[in-house]
């Protein structure tokens, strides 16, 4: 199962990393910010982005033990939302030992 996740984790990684730096070669988010902004569904995807990085982020306040590096995943979560995430839970896949399992990912460090 472990091996299994970090193949389809990493796959997402490299593909959310594709399509940011495609889109922002494309576009520039900064000039496109007033049109989006105007669009409903753009701010419903907003508020439903940022309620997912509270979940996570409150998962990863539960996991981690130092403030600093508490702070400084939040700020990464929210600067580069599914690819910080999808990050974080890589690097915490292949730091399991071999035997554990999805109860040493979610449980604390």
């Amino acid at each position: 199962m472990i091996n299994f996740l970090k193949i389809v984790f990493s796959a997402l990684f490299i593909f959310m990393c594709y399509k940011v730096i495609s889109t922002s070669l494309e576009r520039n988010l900064f000039e496109e910010w007033d049109f989006l902004g105007s669009i409903p569904w753009m701010r419903a995807t907003l508020w439903d982005f940022y309620a997912n990085i509270f979940i996570i982020t409150l998962w990863m306040f539960y996991k981690e033990k130092s403030i600093i590096l508490k702070i400084s995943i939040t700020i990464l979560f929210v600067c580069l939302g599914s690819i910080a995430t999808l990050a974080y839970v890589l690097v915490h896949l292949f730091k399991l030992k071999d035997g554990e399992g999805i109860k040493e990912l979610l449980v604390k460090v």
